[in-house]
């Protein structure tokens, strides 16, 4: 636990380790705007965090895009809305006149649905500050606290609380420092707020091809997603793309009756199972020829991986496994690969509703992850194929009387191109240039990942505009993002806020 006093000389620390602002500011203005822009910002924190933001509903939306356009036009940034067919998006800007390059945030202020009930706090959209207990839980204590000490390890618990409104307020705090002490940027400055984000934004590509000229920029930057479990800075240079299809095994008319029909009408859940086995080994390598294709693994990549920090002893702990699937040597190399996953299955029923049946027919859902090697098309085209070869009639209905009776194995096979996967050099200008950003924040080298393996509904934008872009992950990795009691901490909320200074106050060369 850090004293109230030392939290003061850490945040000063921070200010005068950026190059250029120690030049402009006294140590009594540090001083000042570390009591100000501190711990102090907070409370600004809290009121963005109370306004309710499932992006299904309109008048959250109203009131987040609101309060946004409030914030930036006292920073002067001029604002203007992109509509869509779904939910407005945001675009603010400010150039610099001097500048030769402009650089577009993107970051979404919506969030996933929330259910009270599951929450250990009144609600989820009243944030609290807890503190771990010896015992190992968390509990609530008094805003009040902040007034006379600061602990990094206490932590905000709210929905969008890192996922991703903290990355937001981290930027605006920022930038009201830079405002207030009339330090420039040294490049124009656009940022895109999506408000549909955890929607899968469905209308961002009309807006990158119908807004192109108003969000023309030079690079992209997204502010999501956790830092490395080290705490380290951290830099993400692409992410996976995703496709989906669903299964459906037909098996008789209706459910029947098993001590009837069982042994003679084919069961359909069981045909399902046969066919997901057959398309990955034991091992979990994916058996559909060519899958792989066009995947390259050499020394140089390789190295680019190992700098990842992971502690493969650790992530199989965290995550509760024996050991991995085989698709690459560890944890990095596998995200390089496209995946086959089966995340989820249905047919007859379970628990307390079990029923003596044979099911009537049997649903798999499918997501595959796509990298920049591979065509998302084609590989739905190779899983098409393989059912085939299984000999299975592809439908992508109900299938008919006439259907039933022509045909031993019918399969409903419906698929969805989602996000493409994106990935940006780390050695290209943009990569060059926030590596020696973030740099000036932590005095050390940042972990830099070549892909994550989630999927963001911005690379449609990425493709649109020809951009290369970066992600600059902030928040801390145990964060509960998406799930009941999300949360950030306040060591990330500092060092973000570090992170940001260094980056819009870093000339881009």
């Amino acid at each position: 636990m850090f004293s109230f006093r030392e939290f003061v000389f850490a945040v000063c620390y921070l200010f005068l380790s950026l190059s250029g602002f120690g030049q402009e500011l006294s140590k009594n203005q540090i001083t000042e705007l570390a009591l100000h822009f501190g711990v102090r910002t907070i409370p600004e924190f809290v009121e963005f965090l109370s306004l309710p933001n499932d992006g299904h509903y309109e008048d959250h939306v109203t009131q987040n895009y609101n309060w946004l356009v409030s914030k930036f036009e006292e920073l002067g940034f001029r604002t203007q809305p992109l509509s869509s067919s779904h939910n407005p998006y945001l675009l603010v800007e400010k150039n610099n006149p001097l500048a030769k390059s402009t650089i577009l945030f993107y970051a979404h202020a919506d969030g996933q649905p929330v259910d009270r009930s599951r929450w250990d706090q009144e609600d989820p959209y009243k944030p609290v500050l807890k503190s771990m207990s010896n015992q190992g839980v968390w509990e609530i204590i008094d805003w009040d606290n902040l007034d006379e000490s600061y602990d990094p390890e206490w932590r905000i618990f709210s929905r969008s609380s890192s996922d991703d409104k903290g990355p937001i307020m981290m930027l605006i705090v920022a930038l009201q420092l830079m405002h207030q002490e009339n330090i420039s940027i040294p490049f124009n400055l656009k940022v895109l707020f999506d408000l549909e984000e955890e929607m899968g934004s469905p209308g961002i590509r009309h807006v990158a091809e119908t807004y192109a000229n108003e969000l023309h920029a030079d690079y992209m930057l997204i502010f999501d997603g956790p830092k490395h479990y080290s705490h380290r800075p951290s830099l993400t240079f692409g992410a996976r793309g995703i496709s989906t299809i669903t299964l459906t095994v037909f098996g008789p008319k209706i459910s029947l009756h098993s001590g009837h029909y069982g042994n003679y009408a084919p069961n359909p859940a069981l045909r399902l199972s046969q066919l997901l086995g057959s398309m990955k080994n034991e091992s979990g390598l994916v058996l559909i020829p060519g899958f792989y294709d066009n995947v390259v693994m050499n020394d140089r990549v390789r190295d680019m991986l190992r700098f990842v920090p992971d502690d493969p002893a650790e992530i199989n702990r965290s995550i509760g496994i024996y050991a991995p699937d085989g698709v690459g040597k560890d944890y990095q190399e596998a995200l390089q690969y496209p995946s086959l996953n089966i995340r989820g299955l249905s047919s007859g029923w379970v628990g307390n509703e079990v029923r003596t049946i044979v099911p009537d027919q049997a649903i798999a859902e499918i997501d595959i992850r796509t990298v920049p090697e591979t065509d998302p098309q084609r590989l739905i085209n190779l899983v098409r194929q393989h059912i085939a070869d299984q000999e299975y009639y592809i439908i992508d209905r109900e299938p008919t009387d006439e259907e039933r009776a022509s045909f031993a194995r019918i399969i409903s096979f419906k698929h969805r191109l989602g996000y493409s996967a994106y990935r940006t050099d780390f050695d290209s200008a943009i990569g060059l240039w926030l590596t020696r950003a973030m740099q000036r924040a932590s005095n050390e080298e940042p972990i830099k990942k070549r892909i994550s393996g989630g999927s963001v509904p911005v690379s449609p934008m990425i493709s649109a505009l020809k951009i290369p872009a970066v992600n600059i992950p902030t928040v801390n990795p145990d964060n509960n993002q998406h799930s009941p009691n999300e949360n950030l901490r306040l060591g990330n909320y500092m060092d973000g806020i570090k992170i940001f200074l260094s980056i819009l106050s870093q000339p881009f060369e």
